[in-house]
């Protein structure tokens, strides 16, 4: 101060002015008071301010043994570090106090403290608590007492202190927790746990201290409060200028997705959708954008068709990011054909207890991500605005072998089919062959003998492979019964078999035969219609052929043809003269009306 006023070189100086003093006025009085002997009382909660303003004064040891500097050290060393309660404290009172808690290192060592505290015994530690305890998870305790010996200490009990910190000092305090060797599904879920406090419903007044939102990341009710923000902000406006709470949330989603672990299943499939959802919708940076999509395809199969209804929030004329999961699918194409190619790293990730599970049923992942793409698709071409071509590549950007059965592709197909009721016969054929006849159930195929919307070629292969159904089935049945026959005795007769049989098979095996009876008759008519088609189309060919084709030749051509025909009819005559047998007249003229009829 001496020297503040002395560079000031006023004499009538009165009244001096430290704005930038860290603490504010509550920590210069605590440090006058110091300085003038009376008895300060140091808590965690003014520690921090006056450990930085005790730096900005200059409170050094060379001007008085046990100054200020050294008693603010101390108490932070022995005091606060060796507590819990207290380091959560300090570190959320050096929110205001950056860059001065920074640069004397008191983030640094309380995040190391909490992380320390963090990955230890839960037993030896003091549980003082800051934030209210979990509703399901944690037992019940005061705020200065201790769990008692006979209750099991839940895994989760520091989420709810470490979520009230800063997005910043969040990331600082999951950093050193990671580098202690905490387990990659315990660090996923405090980055949950965090989310859900923080980004309870989207944009949404009073997100940053909703309680309700806490537990909300692994449940399936979270999802409705995502799509309620969603609504509104799809009803809003798109193009207006992102407000504070919008910045700060696009920061808070941009720092989670940097420090999600990297291991599969660290956290939910469903999660890291939302949070996407939540990236595109706030613009954040796209190489993040691109990470969550590649960490979303390395999980595709746990996804939800909930989680997949992702509104387009560009300038796409469909209603939903249909790219967005073309994306998402080729990620996870990729994903898969890198773990086959690689068995070392396939055995290295089965030592995980959350891969092991997952890795080794590529089929059943594969089929589990061809239902959801079908039912993705069924719900997307209600959309007037899609194409034909998104729908077509998405169809078919999963290999065949996913499919046992096309079910869910003929019902997608049949609703795009409904919403575009404008496609030509070539697109309606088009969309058609992305789904496989033979994969139909039976009652998929009774369906689409009847669907007008279809095309004919269609309908005709769908009865085919379902007549083709019908015999491979008859004959494996009667291959069975003769291979029973060798080691079985023979019945003596039909009335004997029918007597063995239960009453309930042989009514089945009616009804079996009446239906094969049916679909065969239906064949036939449809066969019978479609040559019946054929024929007249020939027909109807022939005729346009003969009345639009145009004579052709000049003079000189039709000189020559009439000599040549004039040579011939004198020929013929001479022979007809010197000819004794009649057959012979009748043999010469057939080619001649044969050529006529070709012509």
């Amino acid at each position: 101060m001496n020297r503040i006023i002395y560079e000031s070189r006023d004499p009538d100086m009165s009244k001096i002015v430290l704005d930038d003093l860290p603490g504010g006025s509550e920590a210069f009085e605590l440090a006058a008071k110091f300085c003038y002997g009376i008895a300060v009382d140091l808590t965690a909660t003014n520690i921090s301010g006056l450990r930085c303003a005790a730096e900005y004064l200059e409170m050094t040891e060379d001007l008085e043994e046990g100054n200020l500097i050294f008693k603010t050290e101390a108490f932070l060393s022995y005091v606060v570090l060796s507590s819990w309660r207290d380091s959560i404290l300090v570190l959320k009172s050096c929110e205001k106090l950056s860059p001065w808690a920074e640069n004397l290192q008191i983030v640094r060592r309380c995040s190391e403290s909490i992380a320390w505290k963090a990955c230890a015994n839960p037993k030896g530690i003091r549980w003082q608590y800051t934030g209210k305890p979990p509703k399901v998870s944690s037992p019940n305790w005061n705020e200065n007492s201790s769990p008692s010996r006979n209750q099991q200490v839940p895994p989760d009990w520091w989420f709810e202190d470490v979520s009230i910190l800063r997005i910043d000092h969040f990331v600082r305090v999951i950093t050193a927790i990671k580098v202690k060797g905490m387990r990659f599904e315990l660090i996923g879920a405090a980055i949950m746990h965090y989310a859900a406090k923080w980004l309870p419903g989207l944009i949404k007044e009073g997100s940053g201290t909703g309680d309700d939102g806490s537990n909300s990341s692994n449940s399936n009710g979270s999802s409705s409060s995502w799509k309620g923000g969603l609504h509104m902000i799809v009803a809003g406006t798109k193009d207006d200028p992102p407000t504070v709470q919008a910045k700060d949330q696009r920061m808070i989603i941009e720092s989670l997705i940097s420090i999600i672990p990297p291991q599969k299943d660290s956290v939910s499939c469903s999660f890291l959708l939302r949070l996407l959802r939540m990236a595109n919708m706030l613009k954040v940076a796209p190489a993040l954008v691109t990470e969550l999509e590649k960490r979303v395809g390395m999980q595709f199969e746990q996804a939800t068709l909930a989680d997949l209804l992702i509104p387009s929030y560009s300038k796409s004329e469909t209603l939903y990011d249909v790219d967005l999961v073309q994306r998402l699918l080729e990620h996870f194409l990729v994903q898969e054909q890198m773990e086959c190619s690689s068995p070392s790293r396939q055995s290295f990730s089965d030592k995980h207890m959350y891969d092991g599970v997952q890795r080794g049923t590529n089929p059943n992942a594969k089929m589990r991500v061809a239902r959801l793409v079908d039912s993705y698709l069924t719900e997307v071409s209600r959309d007037r605005n899609l194409s034909l071509t998104k729908f077509q590549v998405l169809a078919e950007a999963l290999p065949e072998s996913a499919r046992t059965c096309d079910d869910g592709l003929y019902r997608a197909v049949d609703s795009y089919l409904k919403a575009h009721p404008t496609l030509s016969e070539h697109e309606r054929k088009r969309l058609c062959r992305v789904m496989d006849c033979q994969k139909l159930s039976i009652d998929a195929c009774m369906h689409a003998a009847q669907n007008e919307r279809l095309p004919l070629r269609v309908v005709v292969q769908v009865l085919f492979s379902e007549q083709v159904k019908i015999s491979n089935a008859i004959a494996n049945n009667s291959l069975k019964e003769a291979g029973e026959s060798q080691y079985t005795p023979m019945v003596s007769n039909r009335k004997s078999l029918l007597e063995g049989t239960p009453q309930s098979f042989q009514e089945g095996w009616a009804a079996a035969k009446k239906d094969i009876n049916t679909l065969k008759f239906e064949l036939e008519t449809v066969k019978a219609k479609y040559l019946e088609l054929q024929n007249d189309m020939e027909t109807l060919q022939r005729q346009f052929e003969k009345v639009t084709k145009p004579k052709q030749g000049s003079a000189w051509t039709s000189g020559w043809k009439k000599l040549s025909k004039l040579t011939k009819m004198t020929a013929l005559d001479a022979h007809e003269n010197g000819s004794q047998i009649p057959n012979t007249e009748q043999t010469r003229k057939t080619p001649r009306r044969w050529r006529n009829s070709i012509s």
